[in-house]
């Protein structure tokens, strides 16, 4: 989602963008196309695996196919690399380097990432993170270190009236339900086996509240399955609806009444800058990058992580006070287009890149 608002405010005059995939017929791949962007797929990487370490074998692989992204990188006269999720910044790094390209670290997990800390260093050109927490206590050994936070698309025009009413109906429950949402892959990071249990807890604190808790979210590394039963077993089975992977998610977090972060470490979500253009109220964990998003929790709730009798409470106080609801997200609309908007990171980043090549506005034309 990042890039693809990148590659839409990208000045073409100055750059000339390719994205490169694995598979020409994947979603990535699709999703990119819509941004009138020359899309091509990758020499075979190292098919390394999402939440899987990079072990010896990891390594094995890497070393074997970076000879074949350095020479693709090569033929097509590639000037930089900008890498954008971990698996990429390992399987790409060395390849980029051996090409003679310049490389952009984009660091967008944990502060004790391994790639981070011992990697970057060495092969990073400059690194990018979308919050100064993601950095942590590496970003002293970083060249060009920086926080540029992710663009989310400000659809001003978005009416969160029309977007409850088609969720309402999605979920056949009545309108005065009060419909929370967790957006986010399904991963232990995320923790949605906790938000089901803030759920439960909302519904023990106060039995008589019609509440929903939708999870949107592709499964990952927790199947479906099991939250449904987790569900089950907390007597949380009628309040719970598994709704999938919804694009974009930006209009279903609009038609919930509260968004619930219970993630823990988690760097920067985008759905938590979502949430506060599009006006939904806010409760987070106080972990990661969550208060610096919220601003020690002037823009939302804050609650310490792995609590939810702490975020079920906080969520039904936000529901009984419409005056501090009101005010939160209001304050929270105006620091969201301010901090998130899209020109703003399409500018921090092509003023890096030229950073990266040492070069200024219209000497040349880079790829």
């Amino acid at each position: 989602m990042s890039v693809l608002g990148l590659l839409k405010r990208l000045d073409r005059s100055r750059f000339d963008p390719v994205v490169l995939v694995e598979s020409a017929e994947g979603r990535i791949a699709n999703l990119m196309r819509g941004a009138d962007v020359r899309v091509e797929v990758a020499a075979a990487g190292a098919a390394l695996r999402h939440g899987r370490s990079v072990g010896l074998q990891e390594l094995a692989r890497i070393g074997r196919c970076s000879g074949a992204l350095a020479r693709q990188l090569a033929r097509q006269g590639i000037d930089l690399v900008h890498l954008n999720d971990g698996r990429s910044c390992a399987t790409w790094s060395l390849a980029t380097k051996m090409s003679g390209a310049k490389l952009v670290w984009h660091h967008r997990g944990s502060p004790n990432s391994r790639g981070l800390r011992l990697v970057a260093p060495h092969l990073a050109d400059a690194v990018v993170s979308v919050s100064r927490f993601a950095l942590g206590p590496a970003e002293r050994k970083l060249r060009r270190a920086r926080v540029v936070y992710s663009p989310i698309s400000a659809q001003l025009s978005l009416n969160r009236t029309e977007a409850r009413a088609r969720l309402v109906t999605e979920l056949g429950c009545p309108p005065e339900t009060f419909i929370i949402g967790f957006f986010g892959v399904l991963i232990p990071r995320k923790r949605p086996f906790a938000f089901i249990d803030a759920v439960a807890a909302m519904q023990r604190i106060e039995p008589g509240t019609p509440v929903v808790g939708a999870l949107f979210g592709e499964p990952l590394e927790i199947d479906e399955s099991a939250l449904a039963e987790h569900a089950r077993a907390r007597g949380a089975e009628s309040a719970i609806r598994l709704m999938g992977f919804r694009y974009p998610g930006i209009d279903w977090i609009a038609g919930c009444d509260l968004l619930m972060v219970p993630a823990v470490d988690e760097p920067l979500g985008r759905t938590l800058a979502e949430a506060m253009l599009v006006g939904t109220s806010i409760v987070a964990t106080r972990s990661g990058g969550n208060a610096e998003a919220l601003e020690e929790g002037r823009f939302g709730t804050l609650v310490e992580p792995d609590d939810a009798e702490a975020m079920a409470r906080a969520a039904l106080s936000l529901r009984a006070d419409s005056e501090r609801r009101n005010a939160a997200v209001h304050a929270a609309a105006i620091a969201a287009h301010r901090r998130f908007g899209e020109q703003h990171h399409a500018t921090a980043i092509m003023d890096l890149y030229e950073d990266v090549l040492g070069t200024r506005s219209g000497e040349r034309r880079w790829r």
